[in-house]
């Protein structure tokens, strides 16, 4: 190819795609070579094959850019080029070809923006060049390897530093992509890149006042600037302050008055709030500034109590029928499609919409069900009763936090919202704290040994134990109020209840339980933001739901007593009852704000946000009927025990 021998290499490239059709490099070789033959026909149909199985291979779309150029589609030959860029911001030819369409169309700052970008990249050492390309392309153990090999003989520089730490990232080691930004930032506090990357680890690490004081220095540093202005407001919301996060949204939008990334921004500061119409309106404004701005109509269909016009549902089945719209956008228009569908009791083709958005999810997720099902059964046989006889006792004895644990979208807000309308319980959200707590317990040695944590609760001393109670208990803190008791509701919290028990003995643990057929298909339906990939699949929920039972069980053989199940149906049946057994659970006495919980004002995070805002209702319950006929691969994953067991469905 590189010869030029074009006839050549694609016959030598034909058996590696007759054995692997969808291998990405092949295919990206074939629509280079098929360009340059003029082949035009058979190098879109290799470049629409590489966008349906990688997405974001960021070549595919550079490659796109240079045969739409050829054919003459400069608009979106550009569009492609930016897309290119998105996804792998190392492609010199990408930022190249943008410069000069910028150029020709008489934008003459974007085109010495794009110059710009593509001068730094070149200025870089080639090792670093591949690294990203790598990075970015999904091959991060060569990165790695590569990175750590040049920082070995460049042990101070910087964009090698930056780099390792994105890998740390995505690897979840994340207190040394946090060194390594921090120690970066020290030899170059001017470089923005590097707060920018550090904001993003510090909140996942749950460091929310560190990530709040560095896109404090961003804005204060040029206080005009929207994209720090928006960062800045963006971890305003992160720890609690949505007023503050509103005005400075609205600062964006007196001078931006149609960007729509803003607009949807505080769409959803207004959802938490639940200002409902406000925020429809901003979610509106959106996607009239740019019709094809997925996160906008999907940002609707997530109030849930939002039914959208017919207008607004023809303009978005032109857009998901056409065959411009970006990944992400037509995943979010396919789940918006399937809720208006639903609404319109439109089932098969609610269905077809539902299976057609995950089925895009399903392409970037690396979730396995074999990987899950291992990892909670080395939870099952290592946090056995022996380790609680050994190791019980010994951590810090506050009694502050409740977890509530179990399947997203099993009930879980609606018990939330039930104890945060207590006096003495404040509800915060989904604390990813004990999930960050488990990979550094793992350690770097996760990917060699897969069972070091659990395993090394076995090891952890008294002290060990009580430190790393009181340290969930203070990264918490900024979350709480004034209240003796908080929630902590991360659903996935239910594969590590012997590590929360080992550390805060005192906690009290509820399982949140649901139908395991509404439970399954309403995950099914939700387009979580991260961190639920096993939603993404009838069979991989399905799967998920009888492992989780079975770790349950396990959590009741080898800690009677200390699992309160609380199962929604039971509590739309009896709110008072259950109200009174949770409560009681909980060693809290009754109040009446409990069962007129949607009548308190608080932030809501999740996807029931709207619901829990109205009284009980049990029209949810059975939702899943009107769907069963598509359903049987989920029925078959679950297995008869599991249905035979379930709490009784009334009829729809």
């Amino acid at each position: 190819m590189y010869e030029s021998r074009f006839d050549a290499a694609l016959e030598t490239l034909q058996p590696v795609l007759d054995a692997s059709p969808d291998h990405t490099d092949a295919l990206y070789m074939q629509a280079v070579c098929a360009r340059y033959l003029k082949r035009h026909d058979e190098a879109r149909a290799a470049l629409d094959r590489i966008k349906r199985t990688a997405p974001d291979f960021g070549r595919a779309f550079q490659e796109e850019g240079h045969l739409l150029r050829v054919l003459g589609e400069t608009d979106r030959a550009l569009i492609a080029f930016q897309r290119a860029c998105r996804f792998n911001p190392a492609l010199v030819a990408s930022w190249q070809a943008q410069a000069e369409l910028h150029q020709a169309a008489g934008r003459p700052m974007e085109a010495r923006n794009a110059t710009a970008q593509a001068e730094r990249i070149s200025a870089l050492p080639r090792e670093l060049v591949s690294v990203t390309h790598l990075l970015h392309e999904g091959k991060l153990l060569k990165a790695e390897k590569l990175c750590r090999a040049f920082l070995q003989k460049n042990p101070h520089h910087v964009e090698a530093m930056r780099l390792l730490a994105e890998l740390g990232n995505r690897f979840g080691v994340l207190e040394d992509a946090d060194f390594l930004l921090e120690s970066a930032i020290e030899f170059e506090p001017d470089n923005t890149q590097l707060r920018l990357d550090h904001i993003q680890v510090l909140r996942k690490r749950q460091k929310f006042t560190a990530a709040l004081d560095q896109a404090r220095h961003l804005f204060e540093a040029d206080r005009d600037n929207p994209v720090f202005k928006s960062h800045y407001a963006i971890e305003c919301m992160q720890t609690g302050s949505y007023d503050e996060a509103l005005a400075l949204f609205d600062e964006i939008l007196s001078a931006l008055p149609e960007d729509p990334a803003t607009l949807t921004s505080r769409g959803h500061a207004l959802k938490t709030l639940g200002r409902q119409d406000e925020a429809i309106a901003s979610y509106r404004a959106a996607f009239a500034a740019k019709p094809d701005h997925g996160d906008a109509w999907y940002g609707l269909a997530n109030l849930k109590t939002y039914r959208f016009t017919d207008d607004e549902l023809a303009r978005m089945q032109g857009l998901e029928a056409g065959t411009e719209l970006a990944f992400q956008d037509r995943v979010h228009i396919s789940f918006a499609l399937a809720k208006a569908s639903e609404d319109r009791n439109k089932i098969a083709d609610a269905f077809a919409f539902y299976e057609k958005g995950n089925t895009l999810k399903r392409v970037q997720a690396r979730y396995t069900t074999e990987q899950m099902e291992e990892e909670l059964r080395a939870q099952a046989e290592i946090c056995d009763a022996a380790l609680f006889a050994a190791q019980s006792g010994k951590g810090c004895e506050d009694p502050d936090p409740i977890f509530i644990v179990g399947l997203p979208r099993a009930g879980s807000t609606l018990l939330e919202q039930i104890l945060a309308s207590h006096s003495q319980v404040d509800g915060t959200l989904e604390l990813p704290n004990i999930l960050a707590l488990s990979h550094r317990l793992r350690g770097r040695q996760r990917l060699s040994d897969k069972t070091r944590y659990p395993r090394i609760l076995h090891e952890l001393s008294e002290d060990q134990l009580a430190a790393l109670g009181r340290d969930y208990l203070d990264n918490t803190r900024i979350h709480r109020g004034g209240a003796p008791r908080f929630t902590d509701k991360m659903p996935n919290n239910f594969r590590h209840i012997g590590l929360i028990k080992l550390i805060l003995p005192n906690a009290r643990i509820i399982d949140a339980r649901r139908h395991p057929m509404a439970c399954c298909f309403s995950g099914f339906k939700q387009l979580f933001a991260e961190g639920q990939e096993f939603t993404y699949g009838l069979e991989e929920i399905g799967h998920y739901y009888r492992n989780y039972v079975a770790l349950m069980d396990h959590w009741d053989r080898v800690l009677p007593g200390q699992v309160l199940r609380v199962n929604y149906e039971d509590v739309v049946a009896d709110l008072d009852g259950q109200v009174r057994r949770l409560l009681d659970f909980c060693d809290l006495p009754f109040e009446q704000a409990c069962l007129d919980f949607h009548a308190t004002e608080r932030a809501v995070r999740t996807a029931s946000s709207e619901q829990v805002r109205q009284p009980i209702f049990d029209s949810g319950v059975a939702q899943w009927k009107k769907f069963e006929p598509h359903l049987d691969p989920l029925k078959q994953a679950l297995g008869d025990e599991i249905l035979a067991t379930a709490n009784p469905v009334p009829a729809a």
